[in-house]
């Protein structure tokens, strides 16, 4: 597999990265041995690079990870992990917490979960209103000297917060939403990732599955599927994002692959320093997935999927509104 550098000063990991976090919980629910099973496949695939936090399902993720890599040699894998998101014990978030002291705490419950004694990347999950990012980057310097961590991300934080944090530590990427229907980046995230040398890891590339050409109107009523309270998989906006699934599949018939396959393959065209992030949970979905390397896309593929995905297309916002609310990402640049 194609191997690229997470920005200037991170770790060279796989072109595709594997994002564990549907394999705990979020949407509906998962095979613990299909979810091993996919894993390793993925890693027999090339796959380098492995996604997930702390505080999916609490802790639940990072053990499901140290099972599947029980046998595989720690460093023919980079482990990407975020943390402060605070849960109560009935699965609610309750804020952010990103004190050096609290970092270091979590630090080593993940290391302890992970059965490792580094993580190659590590990043608060968002933005802790109260305590200054350069507080929160000068504690995990302190960590990357002590050897427990090796790389600085960030996830979800706009570009003036990306410049504070990088004059700390060299960051090495940014973890953030980016798909042919969300492209909030391009305002100007991604212009001041390039400048300061920091790669990209994009999640949502297939926007939770909504333009995967897999997701109907019947789809995630079976189990607890966290999409379906997110505006984007609701009514109106459920009907009208589907009708724009629906262009991508006749784009990706013509291109001769499925619309996953157009859509990951659309994210990773958009630069070398762009990593997609995949949630396959199952075999088949990787190997879907994985078929996305494979697809060219001409310049006139590109021009047919920008004229069908014009920045802003999607009907919704990508997480309710409260939640947009505290989301750094959103806040324009001011310099």
């Amino acid at each position: 597999m194609e191997q690229r550098k997470l920005g200037s000063t991170g770790p060279t990991v796989s072109a595709l990265g594997l994002g564990c976090m549907g394999m705990s919980e979020v949407y509906g629910p998962a095979d613990r041995g299909e979810s091993i099973a996919t894993v390793h496949a993925a890693l027999d695939a090339g796959v380098t690079l492995l996604d997930t936090g702390d505080f999916y399902a609490m802790g639940h993720n990072e053990m499901l990870v140290r099972e599947a890599l029980k046998d595989v040699s720690r460093e023919k894998v980079q482990i990407s992990v975020k943390f402060g998101a605070l849960r109560g014990p009935a699965g609610e978030f309750a804020g952010m917490d990103t004190r050096p002291a609290a970092s270091k705490n979590f630090l080593a419950y993940s290391l302890q979960r992970l059965g490792t004694d580094h993580i190659d990347v590590y990043r608060p999950a968002r933005l802790d209103p109260n305590v200054p990012i350069e507080e929160t980057i000068g504690g995990l310097a302190d960590l990357v000297k002590a050897g427990y961590i090796r790389h600085i991300g960030l996830s979800e934080v706009g570009s003036d917060t990306i410049r504070r944090a990088h004059a700390v530590h060299p960051i090495a990427d940014l973890q953030i939403e980016y798909s042919l229907i969300e492209r909030g980046i391009e305002r100007d995230i991604l212009k001041t990732c390039r400048e300061l040398g920091i790669s990209i890891t994009a999640y949502g590339v297939l926007a939770r599955g909504l333009i995967s050409g897999h997701w109907s109107k019947d789809s995630g009523k079976t189990g607890r599927d966290y999409r379906l309270m997110t505006p984007r998989f609701q009514g109106a906006n459920l009907d009208a994002n589907l009708a724009l699934a629906e262009q991508l599949r006749a784009i990706a018939t013509e291109i001769g692959a499925t619309p996953a396959q157009v859509a990951i393959a659309w994210v990773a065209a958009q630069g070398k320093e762009i990593v997609p992030l995949v949630g396959a949970r199952t075999r088949n979905r990787l190997t879907e997935a994985l078929g996305a390397a494979k697809v060219t896309l001409t310049p006139a593929h590109l021009a047919a999927l920008a004229k069908a995905f014009p920045p802003d297309v999607a009907s919704g916002t990508r997480y309710a509104a409260e939640q947009m609310a505290h989301l750094d990402s959103e806040k324009p640049a001011t310099r």
